[in-house]
């Protein structure tokens, strides 16, 4: 008999114990970073030629600090650059790599601050594998070979302490220039805390189902109009301005969504002695954060009988960052334990018309069905920089999803 199959975000087929997806041509390197102690990691790497692992040398609480640290450079140095004179066209005191996404005008300012935050980049990668034990020197010769040769790979860092990591790089020094040098640049990368499972089957669809998941006080920026044409015109939209909309949808045990994009603002909120924790507003007053998700998804089992399984493109400051190890998760996060596929996110407060940019050039290419998450995320890094000379494309980092793919016809 005729069975319907369901319409399926193809992801990391390892897992499944299935066949590599079509087009999967490069090659895979896993990096596992794993609590012995408190402040003791043990790193695995996994690779085509076999296994490497041994214990780091630099504290984990260090290691943690230095990546807020270059997520914090990157913010000041790019985000926050200032046009001291006035000498490239812009009021004086005016935060002019902002304003657009074209910065060819700028490329004299862009390539000294990506050459020094490559440095720093670099620096932080050499801060992980530093140590003088041997099967950490093994490690970090196998490690940085792989991650240096020319052929692109898709890198899994399974890590509890998550790191920037498209925004470290290799030795600028040995790369024709500084924007090769990162890792977001070279290869396809995720950080990956996912345990997926067996999800509730759709039936078959001629569109995707998607969510737009909005403040309205951002409509009219930039090409947020055409994102919003885009999944018109694409899939089968939902639209959800209010907070309490968006967390009634998520206690729901089987939301239909193939992807989830959200266009709002990202902000910290002081929790007083238990710091601070990461949430997302809409149009209202409600504060959407990764607590208020988990308690609306209790009881729902994950079974074969629910299902929230969509590819979420999280498009609101600092959103891509994880909360600290043993603090309250962030929204990316949880959003991953209910059962996204993937969440993609930015890590420092990106300007709002190259947020849009880069949500309508990776969301148009992602409903095509044609390529992976990984795959469109490392080419918006390359084209942003060959286009524009623009190098905000690093600060997305992507958790899990890198195999994603829309699937319309599984």
């Amino acid at each position: 008999m005729t069975v319907d199959m369901a319409v399926e975000t193809v992801r990391d087929p390892a897992h499944g114990y299935t066949g590599e997806p079509p087009g999967q041509g490069d090659g895979e390197l896993r990096v596992i970073l794993t609590y012995r102690s408190a402040e003791q990691l043990l790193i695995v790497v996994k690779g085509q030629e076999g296994w490497f692992r041994a214990d780091l040398e630099t504290p984990a609480t260090v290691l943690w600090q230095l990546g807020a640290r270059l997520r914090a450079l990157w913010s000041d140095l790019v985000v926050h650059h200032q046009s001291p004179d006035g000498s490239y066209g812009e009021q004086v005191g005016g935060y002019p790599l902002t304003e657009t996404v074209d910065l060819s005008k700028f490329a004299p300012v862009t390539d000294e601050l990506v050459a020094r935050l490559a440095r720093e980049g670099y620096g932080l990668l050499t801060k992980l594998l530093h140590g003088h034990n041997p099967r950490l020197t093994g490690v970090r010769d196998f490690l940085m070979d792989a991650l240096t040769r020319p052929e692109p790979l898709r890198v899994t860092f399974d890590s509890e302490v998550q790191l920037p990591w498209p925004m470290l790089a290799v030795d600028p020094g040995g790369c024709g220039s500084p924007w090769e040098a990162f890792l977001g640049h070279r290869h396809q990368v995720e950080q990956n805390d996912r345990h997926p499972w067996d999800h509730a089957p759709l039936a078959v669809r001629d569109r995707a189902a998607t969510s737009l998941n909005k403040d309205t006080a951002l409509d009219e920026v930039g090409r947020a109009p055409e994102v919003h044409q885009l999944l018109e015109n694409r899939t089968r939209l939902t639209v959800r301005t209010k907070g309490s909309e968006l967390l009634d949808a998520l206690a729901v045990r089987i939301l239909a969504e193939d992807l989830m994009y959200f266009w709002c603002h990202g902000h910290f909120a002081d929790n007083g002695a238990s710091g601070t924790c990461l949430s997302v507003r809409l149009t209202d007053d409600e504060h959407v954060d990764g607590p208020a998700v988990e308690f609306r998804r209790f009881g729902i089992p994950r079974t074969s009988q629910a299902r929230f399984k969509p590819f979420v493109l999280l498009n609101a400051c600092h959103t891509g960052r994880a909360g600290a190890p043993g603090a309250l998760k962030h929204l990316g996060q949880e959003l991953i334990e209910m059962g996204a596929v993937g969440v993609l996110a930015p890590q420092i407060d990106v300007p709002q018309v190259f947020a849009a940019e880069y949500a309508y050039e990776f969301l148009e290419s992602y409903l095509a069905g044609e390529r992976t998450a990984g795959e469109i995320s490392q080419s918006l890094v390359r084209d942003f920089a060959e286009k524009y000379h623009n190098p905000l494309a690093l600060t997305y980092g992507l958790n899990c999803g890198i195999d994603s793919r829309l699937d319309l016809a599984s």
